[in-house]
């Protein structure tokens, strides 16, 4: 039986965002703790920790996986994508920039997450209904309940994916942080969002 109170360290390498990362791990560690503590990507969030409410959400090979309940040494090998890795050459992701047009933000804090499953849904059907976008983040909890505005920016997003359009440019975007309370340390902002 394995001794769970000590731990040999261990070499997980991955591919996150475009840069491999080779790292040495206590087997233990969660992907969402070595994404956020040990690559310093707090884009991906933590919220119930049981893979319920789906804040934690990365790509994994271009999958959404829930990152609150996975090993980061499940994930040797791999390339992650998380929300940082979305814009790209300094343009945001038509799923970024559709989320600023139709308001598919409200506090921030599923976002990134969203913006990730939106993506994916996108890769493999750019024109996706309602019932299909309500399908694909069925596994991410939105408690503003802002799912109106979320379906309508991927919808946007694949919109713009059809018509050629690759985003906007990140430096003409007018990046308000309406998030200043600090007694909300959780929420995203939408600079940090949009990055």
């Amino acid at each position: 039986m394995t001794d769970l109170t000590t731990s040999t360290a261990v070499t997980v390498t991955m591919t996150v965002n475009g840069v491999e990362h080779s790292s040495e791990l206590d087997p233990r560690t969660l992907l969402v703790d070595h994404i956020r503590t040990g690559l310093g990507l707090t884009g991906t969030h933590i919220g119930c920790d049981t893979t319920s409410c789906g804040v934690c959400t990365v790509l994994l090979d271009g999958k959404p996986i829930k990152a609150c309940t996975m090993f980061a040494v499940m994930a040797d090998g791999a390339e992650i994508m998380t929300v940082e890795g979305l814009k790209q050459n300094g343009e945001l992701h038509p799923v970024q920039a559709a989320f600023k047009e139709k308001h598919g933000l409200q506090c921030g804090y599923c976002t990134p997450a969203m913006m990730l499953v939106g993506a994916a849904l996108l890769e493999e059907n750019d024109d996706p209904g309602d019932d299909e976008v309500r399908w694909a983040i069925s596994g991410n909890l939105c408690r503003c309940t802002g799912y109106m505005n979320i379906v309508e920016s991927i919808q946007e997003a694949g919109a713009q994916m059809r018509a050629g359009s690759n985003g906007v440019e990140a430096d003409d975007m007018e990046l308000q942080d309406e998030q200043t309370d600090a007694d909300r340390p959780k929420e995203a902002t939408m600079q940090e969002v949009a990055e």
